[in-house]
């Protein structure tokens, strides 16, 4: 494997154009794209302040770059070098910026959650939506970057806006009927929007384009509640991961649970692969630690791993963390659906990083009968997990 030479970058700001043709990173004020298979510096973009966000258009043609300390935002062009955009959102401060779908439109969120402004590069309108909610998610686009819904507070009430994101009026304002709304997300179909509330209770709802509440789902009271949720790419299945490490699936016809998963800490299936994370350390003997070796060989300390997989009933290490401490780690934190929908990945939130990658339903008959119905992976420094 080929690296190439260490590039500066600040803020951990470097990202790939979504056409996979360019590599933007910021140092400290400046912008740098690159060529992606060259490397090689294409455009040079001096802000006025050191960058704190930045993000791609839709279509790779624009840079965002957002200030938030002067409350600036700055736009870079791809295709006209000389064109540029300044928006600065004055006293009322910046602390969240983003692109709409279309890639020609900005969403800025000031200080204190007051408002979101809706800039337009194009015909330069600017349009204002009044009490945003800070929460985890509360702001989502359809995937056909037809509709917004946005997350409201009003009155000490949750209420949920939809807009049309081609003009940004109002389509639909409906209250919400959670205690403390803790976000919300379209369905890959853009017709079923997902609303949950805080931790603090176990509920999640699912609301029609036209604001019907289609279902109610609650698994349990008077404990910690949801912590994750995701769709599945056909739509047809909305998984919820919880604190009591548990997922449950809920089908799209009668909103009701299908089946769950746990994280158990024995894995007895028969059926089940078990992959484990080995550390491999070199023996180290006093002839290796001279000052030549320690100078000239560096992987004289490296650790090395690879993943074997190990027999059954397999006892997966955990560790349970401190309730008392805040923000513990337990519960399902992460939820991914494979592709064709067949195979949901699962990590539980403990200390040492355990993800279950299984069938979602072994009675549903779109899903192929395979050998492998379970795999489970234990690491301890999990940095990505993402499916192929």
């Amino acid at each position: 494997m080929n690296f190439s030479e260490v590039f500066k970058q600040s803020n951990q700001l470097c990202k790939v154009s979504p056409d996979g043709k360019y590599l933007a990173t910021c140092v400290q004020y400046r912008l740098v794209v690159r060529d992606i298979n060259s490397l090689q510096i294409v455009h040079l973009y001096t802000c006025l302040d050191q960058v704190m966000h930045m993000e791609w258009s839709s279509d790779s043609l624009f840079i965002l770059c957002a200030m938030y300390k002067r409350g600036l935002v700055q736009v870079w062009s791809l295709e006209q070098p000389d064109w540029h955009c300044k928006i600065d959102e004055g006293s009322i401060g910046l602390v969240s910026s983003r692109w709409s779908p279309d890639g020609r439109h900005i969403l800025n969120t000031t200080e204190f959650n007051l408002r979101v402004t809706v800039w337009s590069l194009c015909t330069k309108a600017v349009s204002y939506i009044k009490y945003p909610k800070a929460c985890q998610k509360g702001v989502d686009f359809s995937a056909d970057g037809r509709y917004m819904a946005l997350a409201e507070r009003r009155e000490c009430k949750d209420y949920i806006s939809v807009f049309v994101c081609d003009d940004w009026h109002l389509l639909r304002h409906f209250e919400s009927e959670t205690q403390d709304l803790a976000g919300l997300e379209w369905s890959p179909n853009s017709c079923v929007l997902a609303v949950w509330d805080s931790c603090l209770e176990y509920k999640i709802l699912l609301y029609s384009l036209d604001g019907r509440l289609l279902s109610l789902y609650s698994a349990y009271e008077w404990s910690l509640g949801i912590k994750s949720v995701a769709w599945s790419p056909s739509s047809q299945f909305l998984a919820v991961g919880s604190y009591d490490e548990k997922v449950r699936i809920l089908n799209h016809i009668t909103w009701k649970k299908i089946t769950e998963f746990e994280h158990p800490a024995t894995i007895i299936n028969t059926k089940a692969v078990v992959f484990k994370e080995v550390e491999k350390r070199p023996v180290v003997g006093s002839e290796d630690l001279s000052i030549h070796q320690l100078t000239v060989d560096n992987s004289l300390f490296s650790t090395q791993s690879k993943y074997e997989i190990t027999q059954l009933p397999a006892q997966v290490p955990v560790i349970k963390p401190d309730p008392d401490r805040a923000n513990p780690k337990i519960g399902i934190s992460t939820l991914a659906f494979s592709a064709d929908n067949r195979f949901l990945a699962t990590k539980n939130g403990t200390p040492l990083s355990i993800t279950y990658a299984r069938p979602v339903v072994d009675a549903v008959t779109l899903l192929v009968n395979s050998t492998c119905r379970e795999v489970t992976i234990i690491c301890y420094m999990m940095h990505l997990c993402c499916w192929s």
